[in-house]
């Protein structure tokens, strides 16, 4: 977390200009409500004048008429300041949510186009706080602050006017109560930001703890750790909690604080007054109209300190959106990459060596997942990839879709370094089944064709026929619009295998990678997989990955890995005729039955 625990300036300038930026499409909106809020400030400011005028004009005077008058006018006057600020709430609230979808896409997109390596490194946590609290603050201050700031401004520096215009030394008595506000406000400020950073740090912990704990419930209920988990989680509700009440505590004692400024001021403009009704020319009009200014003035006061609560949780925010904005941890795609518009699927690995630990520093010795690694696979032929957990089989599958990039050595597909291709159009012709299946809340038909629009229903259900997903699909209410839940809960994990395959097969691949793909299936779902997959692997290159090495028996070519290095190659049977680490691999799997010759 403690990325979390830096907040940063009160106010960035640089911060700042490039939130502005995001305000440049709708800058005619922000024009218009500036005016409209220089027009709320001066309706606002000129209500004080029509009491002064009524009580020292029309009341004093007697007259009844100019009395009417001045009513139906200050009538007329709140009647079009109501609809000048309904337009005007109106559209800052527009200009701000405007503003903030066109920053959480963005966002959204940067998150799309990032590295496997940066979702390695940062909590899926952290990232969602990104997306909803962190933008969320910067609406309040795109919609309330940067224009609504504009408003209070205004207010203030109108009624000042007016005051010193009607009476300059009534007007500095009123405000010279100003020094202690300022006082008050610079200890607010301080011990605000403080329980601020507080607190933004505990909603990142309750957001990753959430995150990662809601994941892992079912390990949670498996081994019994609900209790444990709940007693983490009242830790840091706790913690979060306290931090809340301590923030509401400064504004409890601030906010009364300047109520209390205000009454003093009252207090004294009565004071001075009544010494100096005659002396100074005050009329009754006067010390009442004194009396709505002093009203109004300290409530843009205590509207402008919460505007820069808000411009503070803003900036705290934006350096944080904006640091993940700017994370180039981006595979590389050069402006004249190779678009591949027909493939015959030959790969090829040549001297591969890869470590994902490429940014450890420039002293840092690479711990090296792959070593040297080279074969070829031609086109329709099948190999499988077999060895020890850890010995480096995904990390290959990982490289060929250019997920990461290699550190030395090349990897080619039909010739082509795939370095040179673009990796959506690289992606596009491979397909890729793995052993824990992610499905998307939606419905079958959605998660087959995963909204490609090339992919028609007939080819949808003839790739679920083929693997066999169709015979529950059709049995389900709704059938390929059955709705699914979040991460296919309601399937079981044969079924989101299958459908994992029709998926797969959907898209017509000239490359399909298994990746430990029947290893959740039943005996029964297994073999009629396997006669689909039998089919379907004919004019495709395939790559499996599997520790069964009863599904990799009639590959092309067999690649045993240890440790990041080939150390053996073959077919299945010289890969048995030959005392090695497959040998020995398929000795353990069958060593209760007498299946190896010699």
């Amino acid at each position: 977390m403690h990325e979390e625990e830096v907040l940063g300036k009160a106010y960035d300038a640089r911060l700042m200009r490039r939130l502005i930026t995001y305000l440049r499409p709708y800058r005619l909106h922000v024009a218009l409500g500036i005016v409209l809020s220089v027009l709320v400030s001066a309706s606002e400011a000129v209500r004080p004048l029509f009491t002064k005028i009524a009580v020292d004009d029309d009341i004093a005077k007697g007259d009844k008429h100019g009395l009417l008058i001045t009513v139906l006018m200050f009538l007329g006057l709140l009647v079009v300041r109501g609809l000048v600020q309904y337009f005007s709430a109106y559209l800052t609230q527009w200009i701000g949510q405007h503003t903030i979808y066109d920053l959480r896409m963005q966002v959204f997109e940067h998150l799309q186009r990032l590295s496997l390596r940066f979702f390695d490194r940062t909590p899926i946590g952290r990232l969602i706080t990104r997306v909803t609290n962190d933008i969320e603050v910067l609406n309040e201050m795109f919609s309330s602050g940067i224009v609504m700031v504009f408003t209070d401004i205004f207010t203030i520096a109108g009624i000042l006017y007016f005051m010193f215009t009607m009476n300059w030394q009534l007007a500095l008595v009123s405000l010279s109560v100003l020094p202690l506000l300022f006082y008050g406000t610079f200890l607010f400020r301080k011990k605000a930001r403080e329980a601020y950073r507080e607190v933004r740090l505990q909603v990142a912990r309750i957001n990753s703890f959430m995150q990662e704990h809601l994941t892992g419930m079912l390990v949670d209920q498996i081994f019994s750790r609900e209790l444990r988990s709940y007693g983490r989680f009242t830790r840091i509700n706790a913690a979060h909690r306290d931090a809340n009440i301590k923030s509401i505590f400064y504004y409890a004692v601030f906010y009364p604080g300047v109520e209390l400024l205000g009454a003093l001021s009252v207090g004294l403009i009565l004071w001075y007054s009544g010494m100096n009704l005659e002396a100074a020319g005050i009329t009754l009009g006067t010390v009442m109209a004194f009396l709505q200014f002093n009203e109004m003035f300290w409530r843009p006061i205590r509207d402008l300190s919460e505007k820069y609560n808000i411009l503070q949780t803003a900036m705290a925010s934006s350096e944080r959106i904006f640091q993940l904005l700017d994370d180039r941890s981006l595979l590389p795609v050069r402006p004249d990459a190779r678009r591949l518009t027909t493939l015959s699927g030959r790969i090829e690995f040549r001297n591969v060596w890869f470590a994902y630990n490429d940014n450890a520093g420039a002293s840092a010795t690479p711990d090296w997942v792959l070593k040297d690694v080279s074969f070829v696979i031609e086109p329709g032929q099948t190999a499988a990839l077999v060895g020890h957990t850890g010995a480096g089989k995904t990390s290959i599958i990982s490289l060929l879709s250019r997920f990461y990039d290699i550190q030395k050595g090349s990897i080619l597909i039909d010739g082509i370094d795939i370095r040179d291709i673009d990796p959506a159009d690289l992606r596009r012709h491979i397909a890729v089944v793995l052993q824990d299946v992610f499905l998307f809340s939606g419905d079958i038909k959605g998660n087959i064709t995963l909204g490609n629009e090339q992919i028609s229903e007939d080819r949808m259900k003839a790739a679920a026929r083929v693997v066999g997903a169709s015979r529950f699909i059709e049995r389900m209410s709704g059938a390929y619009d059955a709705e699914v839940k979040e991460r296919g809960a309601t399937l079981s994990v044969g079924q989101k295998q299958l459908l994992s395959f029709a998926r797969a097969l959907a898209i017509s691949p000239k490359i399909l990678v298994l990746d430990e793909a029947t290893s959740s299936v039943d005996t029964e779902t297994e073999l009629m997989i396997q006669a689909a997959i039998k089919k379907l692997l004919h004019g495709r290159t395939s790559i499996v990955i599997a520790h069964r090495l009863s599904t990799v028996q009639n590959a092309d070519m067999i690649i045993v890995m240890h440790k990041g290095e080939i150390r053996e190659r073959g077919t299945h049977q010289s890969l048995l005729a030959h005392d090695g680490i497959y040998r020995t691999l398929y000795r353990l799997q069958y060593r209760d039955q007498e299946l190896i010759p010699g």
